[in-house]
């Protein structure tokens, strides 16, 4: 009589096939396959890595150009004429594509971890090749329309190198378990020599990248400048509409130094406040004057220009997000607005004794003040009664006239020159975007006596920057916010970033050496257990020709297996815990900027270590 051994019941593997089938819609385990990746789907891997990298590189540009959101959709009006938050679309799709993009980069990373062949869905990869293209397109689209705003870049760099170092740190190190299991378990000589050594010259450049890495933040406590004055561009345009008194008010009652505001002429030769060229964006011209909307600024005259309302369009436009969080009595006020003189706003500075900075627009060709603007402009300042030594005159016309009528202005200048240039045309003061100017420039200008402002400053990190870099004022649109950083956001000594530096890298060097080390072990003592060439998953049926695909099916999912199934549960789990790590590395980019706030004086914060247990 024959005995029949009982079979055991191949056990089914939830994770595997969660992988394989979002990855390649491969859900059945005789669709799996641990052979080698073909040369076309190693390719696409390659084009995902690409993607994901050209991906990371744009959704930290528009991170970081936070700070110019506001310059970007004025620049968006003056090309289309209507006004529109165009980051929003912009920040959409970035997230979104970016999101996807991750996943599956975390899902060919676990696939490599578990052993399985790389098989990327016909639909992954028309969604891969769609966010490639879209985004070459967005980098050729800036680098046409916003070049200016690449030097972000670099500036931003000296707030989160230090942080972007140890993540990547953190990443790399992460990615040794997936390394040591690859070399491991190859056969191939080659394979291991050039996987290992691409590994190791990875982190070796991880590890000399400090060597690179230069913030003016990385500095003694005790040579940290006094903190930069705020000049209020346009007044506070976040809480008002911008250049009206209300704007100013609202400036001042964030403690800024000075106001800083747009002027051109009226028809009738009164300096007013205005941005445009025309009036349509900033007031109702449209509704009282709808046959002149489209005319420039300076073709009214004043009694005109002040009938005009100066407030509406904020509340209908919402520019920076904040109407809803005004009360019904300001929000009255607000939509009340006028367009304002540059009487008004000198009368106002006076009155707190503020500095007042204003960049003059010539009228057009044909206008009654075309040669005139200068002169009219100063008998304004005359009229006013300001105190000469707080108006910063910008304009470069005439300067030696303007010395001979008010010699007491201080000459400002918005171009960048060398300090001997400056002292020798009596200018004592430089204007310039922030990405204008260097750290060393800062210290250059500083050692000559020549006083620097940079706008527009919005940002925190980016006000941090510049102070520990040490400018003397800056030009923000959101006085508002920088008025909460009393600190700079981090600063470290040299010696206390070496130290962090060094940990870091003994610590990370530690934990490569164990998992090697550990992943050696384990797949030695499996080799020697003589189980190292059974594998269930690659049993081939040659009996299929002679069946129907249905039975096939069939018998391929009632496929049983006695005896022991091997690493392969165990590295199913393996991937769960991988695949937990790879999300977690996935979000730090998200968080690591609150990390500069761990080295900051004012702010202590307590972290809480989570433990993973497989």
């Amino acid at each position: 009589m024959v005995k029949h051994q009982p079979l055991q019941v191949y056990e089914r593997q939830l994770c595997l096939s969660c992988l394989t089938g979002i990855y390649g819609c491969r859900w059945k385990r005789y669709q799996r396959s641990h052979d080698d990746t073909t040369k076309w789907e190693f390719l696409w891997s390659l084009i995902l890595f690409f993607t994901f990298s050209l991906l990371l590189v744009w959704f930290y540009f528009w991170w970081e150009a936070h700070n110019d959101y506001n310059e970007f959709n004025w620049f968006l009006y003056n090309r289309s004429g209507e006004w529109i938050d165009g980051t929003v679309p912009i920040l959409a799709t970035t997230a979104a594509g970016f999101t996807y993009i991750a996943f599956l980069m975390i899902l060919a990373l676990c696939h490599i971890a578990v052993g399985q062949q790389l098989n990327l869905h016909w639909l992954h990869k028309i969604g891969v090749s769609t966010a490639l293209l879209t985004t070459a397109i967005g980098f050729i689209s800036v680098n046409q329309t916003w070049g200016e705003e690449w030097a972000v870049i670099p500036i931003s760099l000296q707030a989160t190198g230090p942080f972007l170092h140890l993540g990547a740190l953190v990443a790399v190190t992460a990615l040794a378990w997936l390394v040591a299991g690859q070399v491991a378990r190859s056969e191939k000589t080659m394979f291991q020599v050039v996987v290992l050594l691409l590994y190791l010259s990875v982190l070796l450049g991880l590890y000399m990248a400090p060597l690179s890495i230069t913030s003016p933040c990385i500095m003694d406590h005790a040579n940290l400048t006094p903190r930069p004055d705020v000049i209020g561009h346009q007044g506070a345009p976040m809480l008002a509409p911008e250049n009206t008194i209300l704007s100013f008010q609202r400036a001042l009652q964030m403690n800024v130094s000075g106001l800083e505001a747009d002027v051109a002429i009226s028809l009738d030769g009164v300096p007013f406040l205005m941005r445009d060229r025309t009036l349509r964006r900033t007031t109702d011209v449209e509704k009282v004057f709808p046959a002149r909307q489209l005319d420039d600024a300076s073709s009214f005259n004043w009694t005109d220009l002040h009938s005009l309302n100066a407030g509406q369009w904020f509340l209908k436009e919402d520019p920076f997000w904040t109407v809803q969080s005004m009360a019904q009595r300001e929000v009255m006020l607000v939509g009340n607005q006028s367009v304002c003189s540059l009487e008004q706003l000198l009368r106002l500075a006076t009155l707190h004794n503020h500095t007042v900075v204003f960049d003059l627009r010539r009228p057009p060709h044909g206008h009654p003040c075309y040669h005139s603007w200068i002169n009219d402009t100063l008998g304004v300042i005359l009229l006013s009664g300001i105190p000469q030594h707080l108006v910063m005159w910008t304009p470069d016309w005439d300067r030696g006239q303007v010395r001979q009528v008010v010699p007491g202005l201080q000459q400002t200048s918005v171009e960048k020159l060398p300090p001997q240039v400056l002292h020798q045309q009596g200018i004592s003061r430089l204007l310039l975007r922030y990405s204008q100017a260097s750290p060393d420039d800062i210290r250059e200008f500083s050692r000559s006596n020549v006083s620097v402002t940079l706008y527009t400053v919005n940002e925190p990190w980016l006000f941090s920057v510049l102070w520990c870099s040490g400018v003397s004022s800056v030009s923000s649109e959101a006085p508002n916010i920088l008025r909460k950083v009393p600190y700079p956001i981090w600063l470290m000594s040299p010696d206390e970033y070496c130290l962090i530096w060094v940990a870091a890298e003994l610590i990370s060097f530690t934990v490569v050496i164990g998992i090697f080390v550990f992943q050696n072990y384990h797949i030695i003592r499996w080799r020697l257990s003589g189980m190292h060439s059974y594998n269930p998953e690659q049993i081939m049926l040659s009996a299929a020709v002679r069946r129907s695909s249905r039975d096939l099916n069939i018998m391929k999912e009632k496929l049983i297996f006695s005896g022991k199934e091997g690493p392969h549960r165990e590295e199913s789990c393996t991937a769960c815990v991988y695949c937990i790590v790879c999300l977690f590395l996935w979000l730090c980019p998200s968080t690591l900027k609150w990390l500069p706030l761990l080295f900051s004086s004012p702010y202590l914060f307590t972290t809480d270590l989570m433990t993973l247990d497989r």
